[in-house]
């Protein structure tokens, strides 16, 4: 299995949690919008410890970008990542899977999940094909919410906010149930993108999936 050792060009705060890091790109190394690789941390005791991520640049970028939510409850590998700085190195892996995009539909993210979705829809801007594409975002609180202005620039009325632990002015207040998904989508036969926490991912994989009518409008994070 191949891997690469990448600098760290920058790192720089995205929420109050959630930050970017900047990396070099080795040559020749491709990714699809919505893929991912393990990485791990070029130090001592942690080269192991590989952690999956998805890319949040565009692969004509000459750098790599991951937009990483760092746990600092527990000593883990993102609690080390939020220690580390320009200069500092990596160990990426093989590219691999996730979430590819099939055509026109509902993305919905929870938290963090919504990092396969960047590139996507980084990449359909950049062709002038965003389309009538919805992204429907869960998070606690408004601060959880990441790249809020970037989305908002690029799919206006299409990107809908939910918070499911504060009550604020302009935001829904509600968990994505089945509920939720009814008072919100009017058309069901399309496609469907889910990533977030597993218990969510299923439940609502389960509800998309009877309510579409067919699995393979229903796509999940592999």
């Amino acid at each position: 299995m191949e891997s690469h050792i990448v600098k760290i060009l920058s790192v720089t705060p995205v929420t109050h949690n959630v930050r970017r890091f900047t990396v070099e790109k080795p040559l020749g190394y491709t990714f699809v919008p919505g893929q991912a690789t393990e990485v791990s941390l070029n130090k001592p005791g942690w080269a192991e410890e590989r952690r999956p991520f998805t890319f949040t640049g565009l692969n004509d970028w000459d750098h790599l970008e991951f937009t990483i939510k760092i746990y600092d409850d527990h000593h883990s590998v993102t609690h080390e990542l939020g220690q580390l700085q320009a200069g500092d190195t990596l160990i990426l892996h093989d590219v691999w899977g996730a979430i590819h995009y099939k055509g026109e539909g509902v993305f919905i993210a929870g938290g963090a999940g919504v990092t396969p979705f960047i590139a996507i829809f980084r990449a359909l801007q950049q062709q002038g094909e965003l389309g009538s594409n919805q992204l429907i975002f869960s998070n606690k609180t408004s601060a959880d919410i990441i790249l809020k202005e970037e989305f908002e620039q690029m799919l206006g009325k299409n990107f809908i906010n939910t918070l499911t632990q504060e009550t604020v002015a302009g935001y829904d207040h509600h968990i994505v149930d089945e509920d939720y998904l009814k008072e919100k989508i009017t058309n069901f036969k399309q496609h469907f993108y889910i990533c977030g926490p597993d218990p969510m991912v299923q439940q609502l994989k389960e509800i998309l999936t009877r309510l579409a009518g067919a699995a393979d409008l229903v796509t999940i994070e592999i």
